[in-house]
């Protein structure tokens, strides 16, 4: 049966029931061991987790239990260490927390819990993929997904499949760009096609767009939305064309390559309707559109932009060449986005902007981390596009660093739901409920956007740091899987640290195949 709220939380709280839920049992067969690390050592980094271990008593409510936790990160994570005390203490941190998120559903398979204790939801799920993407063992990625594609009873989806906004199919096929696992894909080919069609059947308007309400974009109490009107939403249409540019992808790489042209008219569709119809000109952003039939605002803009108008970006949806990159003008901005802990997600200007609600989740400009992963992702695109933006590495590099410093609750690395851009302090009324909360990534944001650890098809990689010149002396990325090799990304500027040469280098099983003195952007092909 799928894991239900019910079934998850009487088994989590019956120790009878808890150790055939999760028992701390090993992941199947899958994982592949790492060798030695090409220049870190993994026991330089053991007192981090020792230091999350003794931080708390524990509920042991997953899979691996914190006495397993160090063993797992180990023999599963890319080691990483940099010269900021609170970067790299918070990237060993988030596997800390994405392994407690782990459980095995009564079918065997690994799921991520959202809310600690509780039972998975759909809302998140590619983030999940996104930051288990870059783990040696490939089982927890593929599990997860198959848990939302196939999860439920007599393998059908689970009941919640389509509760929550997703770019599943968009994730999938960034995780393939990492693993190479072809036959992974074209196994669950006919899944990503029933998943794209339910969206259609359930949300699509005659044109082709997609309606829906603001909470269920995951994105509650906004100015822009509401729980009950059906508004065409950045969010799920630019969620919809990464899908279907994935569909796309997948289907030529899988055998399916007539279905192809389908999806990538579908996929132009919903470029065009974002481009067009969400796009302010005036404000220079993307905006939800009001469709209510009959209203005085019937098909308007919403005149407050959020930040989930930076979303397109994540999908490399906006048209070269048109001005759209002007938006990233509002990212740093004070009246915009811009606040000493974090990007908002209202702009400030606007005089709705944290007005008061009597529930909680409140999307009207607060930092929420759900977001500011979407919004650094597409930023890491923007920057290494090379098109012409009102951003630059330094601005990648603040608000990563940013992120991590707001990651902290009584002095303590601590993720929730969402915070005070001013402040800094977590803002749910309930931090228990908050506490480990899984809704966004950082480790995939350090992976692939501050080291800029890219991979392209065709087994080819583009290493681009959004670390600027001058800032940083020395860091390691090291024992990323990629395609069958283990990568090493270090940057040295003088040589002394790591004895590799200075500069930056790019070592594929412990042999170099790429360097270059400056940080800049590098490419080499694998295999």
């Amino acid at each position: 049966m799928a894991l239900d709220r019910r079934t998850f939380m009487n088994a989590g709280l019956k120790a009878g029931c808890l150790a055939a839920l999760t028992a701390g049992t090993p992941l199947r067969a899958g994982a592949s061991r790492p060798g030695p690390l090409a220049v870190l050592d993994y026991a330089r980094f053991a007192h981090h987790v020792e230091r999350f271990n003794a931080m708390e008593p524990e509920r042991p409510l997953n899979l691996v239990p914190n006495a397993q936790a160090w063993d797992w990160i180990a023999e599963h994570a890319p080691a990483f260490e940099c010269p900021d005390a609170q970067v790299e203490e918070i990237y060993w941190y988030r596997w800390w927390t994405f392994r407690k998120a782990l459980v095995r559903t009564p079918e065997g398979r690994v799921a991520a819990m959202e809310f600690y204790g509780r039972a998975p939801v759909s809302s998140a799920v590619g983030h999940h993929l996104m930051e288990s993407r870059w783990l040696r063992d490939r089982a927890v990625a593929q599990d997860i997904l198959l848990y939302w594609l196939r999860g439920g009873t007599d393998g059908s989806p689970p009941k919640d499949e389509f509760k929550y906004s997703g770019w599943t199919i968009w994730a999938a096929y960034q995780r393939w760009l990492v693993t190479g696992d072809t036959a992974g894909l074209a196994a669950m080919f006919d899944d990503f096609a029933r998943y794209y069609e339910g969206w259609e059947r359930l949300r699509m308007n005659a044109d082709g767009s997609f309606w829906q309400f603001d909470v269920r974009d995951a994105m509650e109490e906004s100015i822009s939305g509401s729980r009950r009107d059906r508004n065409l939403r950045p969010p799920l249409n630019s969620y919809m064309y990464g899908n279907a540019v994935a569909m796309a992808k997948i289907a030529r790489l899988t055998g399916r390559a007539a279905l192809a042209p389908m999806y990538e008219g579908k996929a132009k569709t919903l470029r065009d309707i974002v481009q067009d119809r969400l796009w302010d000109e005036q404000a220079q952003f993307f905006k939800v559109r009001y469709v209510h039939p009959g209203a005085a605002d019937d098909d308007t803009l919403c005149d407050a932009r959020e930040e989930i108008g930076f979303i397109p970006w994540y999908f490399d949806l906006p048209d070269a060449g048109r001005g759209y990159e002007a938006a990233w003008a509002q990212l740093a901005d004070p009246q915009g986005f811009g606040a000493p802990h974090g990007i908002l997600t209202a702009e400030r200007r606007h005089p709705r902007f944290r007005y008061s609600f009597a529930a909680a989740c409140e999307w009207n400009g607060p930092v929420w981390p759900f977001a500011t992963s979407q919004t650094l992702t597409a930023l890491a695109n923007v920057l290494c596009s090379g098109r012409p933006a009102p951003v630059s590495a330094r601005d990648y590099f603040h608000a990563l660093r940013t992120y991590a410093r707001s990651q902290y609750r009584d002095g303590k690395p601590y993720i929730g739901e969402y915070l005070d851009g001013e402040t800094g302090l977590w803002l749910h009324k309930d931090l228990e409920r908050g506490r480990y909360y899984n809704h966004s990534t950082y480790c995939d944001l350090v992976i692939n956007g501050l080291v800029g650890l890219r991979p392209e098809p065709g087994g080819r990689l583009v290493v681009q740091p959004q670390v600027p010149q001058g800032s940083w002396d020395w860091f390691c990325l090291d024992g990323v899987p990629f395609q069958g090799k283990l990568l090493t990304v270090l940057w040295d500027r003088d040589g002394s640290r790591y004895r590799r040469g200075a500069g930056l280098t790019v070592l594929a099983d412990g042999e170099r195949i790429a360097r270059s003195r400056r940080l800049e952007r590098l490419s080499a092909r694998i295999g």
